[in-house]
């Protein structure tokens, strides 16, 4: 059978690759158990009955507003199957933007998880009339509220006796729309890509071709499922490929899942990876003496390997021997603490710290950087193990074809590609061309073997005072190498000089401060004393000695608190959100500028 629609696909793997553990959910005080390939699909069957009965209708639109577990998936699989369009939200969305987003698409149902989520639902339900029915996942006490148990109870008693029996895959198209995932965008309101059978099969199909996964593989589902990077690639794709899926309990719990599951593929976003090697390397500076100088030493073997593994080369007898002993004596702890198993690692989403990238491949663990868009279902290129070039995304993905614009923009073409927006198809032609080109918004190259090279997102392109044009992202990157940063924005659009807000590592800066004998017991004193200023300002200093003079970032802001998605700073794939920043700390960011130079906000 040809795979065209999602249902197909779902219907094909799980008779294809029937197994015990199809997913895992975590439970309290057991762990993670098992739920069967053959109760996923008879769940999943009852499920598209139950919206039958509720009136749910091919292309009608049903959203999902839930945190990661594996109700999410089942609920998501029974929308795509039964020919509805299934409309993820995040969990972290207050009333207003649900309400417009609702609004937009005017859902008949509404997946929530529980009490929380409802409340919200419950608050807006009067403005919305065209939704009819609200399903939640856990027993609440509400009015109006249908139990997610009684659905499947009415779906069972609708379904055959064999409620093992193959899907129906017949009545959808591969081009009917499967999927309306809204932007969370770092500007303006959300939008809704419109995303189609074809497109989401075409890329769980590509993914797979080159990342050629297997039933033998287990993944572990954090990022949230209402983003298409973890919807397509750790839920559809793991399905197409017979892998396993384990939800962690929650996003604070996964070091510890990450041991309890053992999962062979990791997908993330940067800032996990980056929490880890900053973890690593304060504990290994902390520890001075010798378990600092092995760490070093085991370091900078991981970088030789990491290089090798850029090049293509086949490390030395000599190198083998060295990356053998900082393997058992530094790299075997950290493979344990990702749960001892990981054989590919792959991070999206945002741009990864080259250095980080490179401290993963030398310590054993082939970590890839792949690049995309919702736009794009999501993944257009991506490395590969063995094949990892520092700094790049990677390679196309078979039938995808990226090419660089005379400015510098990104152009992806490919069946992953988008439908268009709904409701705006304004915006849909600003975006594509005639014969088919997506204009990314990235601004990148190529190099003569076809990877590709990020350099910044072209609104972000920032233009000094003097007319110099600075993309902040490489700067960034840069600066995030410090132990002692964990973000950092760089502005200075329309400004005489370019400055970064600095958020610290704190860890770390508080054992440096007491190395150095100083009280950081009041964060905001600590942070405004001259100690501090010297060190941070010091790593402008070193950061500015690669730079010409109009990319280099002169002063620095501290601040006390992270940026943090439920603040509105960051995207929920954890972007800054810039003009949302540069408004918050104007007037942090205009006390380091002359007068005169302080009326724009960033």
């Amino acid at each position: 059978m040809k795979i065209q629609t999602l249902p197909q696909l779902i219907d094909d793997a799980f008779t294809r690759v029937p197994r015990e553990d199809c997913f895992q959910r975590y439970v309290r005080k057991q762990g993670f158990l098992p739920v069967s390939t053959s109760e996923a699909r008879a769940k999943v069957q009852s499920l598209i009955k139950g919206l039958g009965a509720l009136g749910i209708k091919p292309g009608d639109r049903v959203v999902i507003l839930s945190e990661n577990r594996v109700e999410w998936a089942f609920a998501d699989l029974a929308i795509v199957c039964s020919g509805a369009v299934s409309v993820p939200l995040h969990s972290i969305l207050m009333g207003d933007t649900i309400e417009y987003i609702l609004r937009d698409c005017q859902p008949k149902a509404i997946f929530v998880s529980g009490k929380v989520q409802v409340e919200k639902i419950q608050n807006l339900r009067d403005r919305l009339p065209f939704l009819e029915t609200v399903i939640a996942f856990d027993p609440v006490e509400a009015p109006s509220i249908l139990e997610l148990t009684k659905l499947e109870e009415i779906g069972a008693n609708l379904s055959s006796e064999d409620a093992t029996n193959a899907l129906d895959t017949t009545g959808i198209s591969e081009s009917d729309l499967a999927s309306i995932i809204y932007t969370s965008g770092t500007t303006g309101k959300p939008k809704g890509v419109m995303l189609s059978h074809a497109n989401m099969v075409a890329n769980a199909k590509q993914a797979q071709e080159v990342l050629q996964f297997s039933p033998q593989d287990i993944t572990l589902s954090f990022l949230p499922l209402s983003h298409v990077f973890e919807r397509t690639c750790g839920l559809y794709t793991m399905i197409y490929a017979g892998a396993g899926i384990a939800y962690a309990e929650r996003m604070e719990s996964v070091p510890r899942d990450l041991k309890l599951a053992r999962p062979t593929i990791l997908i993330s976003v940067p800032r996990l990876f980056e929490k880890i090697h900053g973890r690593v390397v304060s504990q290994a500076m902390d520890a001075g003496g010798l378990k600092k100088s092995i760490f070093l030493w085991a370091s900078a073997v991981g970088t030789q390997w990491a290089e090798g593994v850029a090049a293509g080369r086949k490390p030395s007898p000599w190198l083998s021997l060295k990356w053998g002993v900082a393997d058992r004596l530094v790299f075997t702890k950290l493979r344990a603490a990702l749960g001892g198993r990981v054989g590919f690692a792959v991070s999206g989403a945002a741009p990864l710290t080259p250095a980080v990238g490179d401290f993963f491949v030398g310590a054993g663990v082939p970590l890839c950087e792949g690049y995309g868009l919702t736009e794009t279902s999501p993944v257009l290129t991506v490395n590969l193990p063995g094949r990892q070039r520092s700094g790049s995304v990677g390679q196309a993905l078979p039938r995808t074809e990226i090419s660089i614009a005379d400015d510098g923009e990104i152009l992806a073409r490919g069946p992953q590609i988008m439908m268009g927006y709904w409701n705006d198809p304004a915006a849909t032609a600003e975006i594509m061309t005639a014969d088919g080109w997506l204009m990314t918004g990235d601004v990148g190259r190529l190099d003569d073997q076809g990877y590709l090279f990020i350099t910044d997102r072209k609104k972000d392109l920032i233009v000094t005072a003097g007319g110099k044009n600075v993309a902040p992202q490489p700067l960034e990157t840069v600066l995030r190498r410090s132990e002692f940063i964990q973000q950092v924005v760089v502005l200075g659009d329309k400004r005489p000089f370019l400055c970064a807000l600095i958020v610290p590592d704190f860890e770390t800066l508080e054992a440096w401060a007491v190395r150095e004998g100083l009280d950081a017991s009041n964060r905001e004193a600590f942070l405004e004393s001259s100690e501090v200023f010297k060190l941070f300002q010091g790593l402008l200093v070193d950061l500015n000695r690669e730079l010409p003079g109009f990319n280099q970032v002169k002063r620095h802001v501290l601040l006390h608190d992270e940026l943090t998605v439920e603040a509105g700073e960051l995207t929920p794939t954890l972007k800054v959100k810039r003009f949302v920043v540069a408004k918050k700390y104007r007037d942090k960011i205009n006390a380091v500028y002359p007068p005169g130079a302080a009326e724009h906000a960033g």
